[in-house]
């Protein structure tokens, strides 16, 4: 006899609720305030139920960085496809699209910071950085590429591009009264517009 449908969406939501707990604690605890306890407390579990989902907190904090991830390239990709047709329209509407929410959100930051402060330490951690950082880069230079931007360009042009909207990003969420999300938004346009303008 079949199993329910049941059975299958209730380990699932289990295994999301963990990793939203552990994106919590890492916002509000930092990378060295992470633990089995902190996060079974976090989500209301015991904290056998993490051992029975994740093998271990390396595991655990490695698939939190991926759904974290996944919600910024899913935020991004919407800001690009919900933009006017032109490339340039689109490419703009990728970049800032880090200086709204919900990527411009201090617990996204502060999540993120924690997952930074690993890569180091943690060789999982720096593959998934250097993966999720890669697809970024890869995204934004076929963005580039339709606004004409020659191929022998493309990687340099999207690492400065990554560079800039990193650094605004990281001030406007750690000091929003320095300046506004339209004046980051317009900093980012006029360096892409001396890559692409004469194109």
């Amino acid at each position: 006899m079949a199993r329910p449908a049941f059975t299958r969406a209730e380990p699932d939501a289990r295994r999301l609720s963990l990793i939203e707990a552990t994106a919590r604690v890492l916002a509000e605890r930092g990378a060295s305030g992470v633990s089995v306890r902190a996060i079974s407390v976090e989500a209301g579990v015991s904290p056998g139920l993490i051992g029975h989902y994740f093998n271990g907190i390396d595991a655990l904090i490695a698939e939190t960085y991926a759904h974290v991830d996944a919600r910024v390239a899913a935020a991004l990709d919407a800001a690009t496809e919900s933009a006017d047709a032109r490339p340039r329209a689109r490419l703009l509407a990728h970049v800032t699209a880090s200086f709204a929410p919900p990527i411009a959100d201090p617990a996204v930051l502060a999540t993120w910071i924690a997952f930074w402060s690993l890569v180091k330490a943690k060789p999982e951690i720096a593959h998934l950085h250097g993966k999720f950082y890669a697809a970024y880069r890869r995204r934004l230079e076929a963005l580039l590429a339709e606004c004409g931007v020659p191929a022998a360009d493309l990687r340099m042009a999207a690492i400065g591009i990554t560079a800039l909207v990193d650094g605004l990003w990281l001030e406007l969420c750690l000091a929003p009264e320095t300046f506004t999300p339209n004046e980051a938004s317009a900093i980012t346009e006029r360096q892409i517009d001396t890559i692409v303008s004469a194109r």
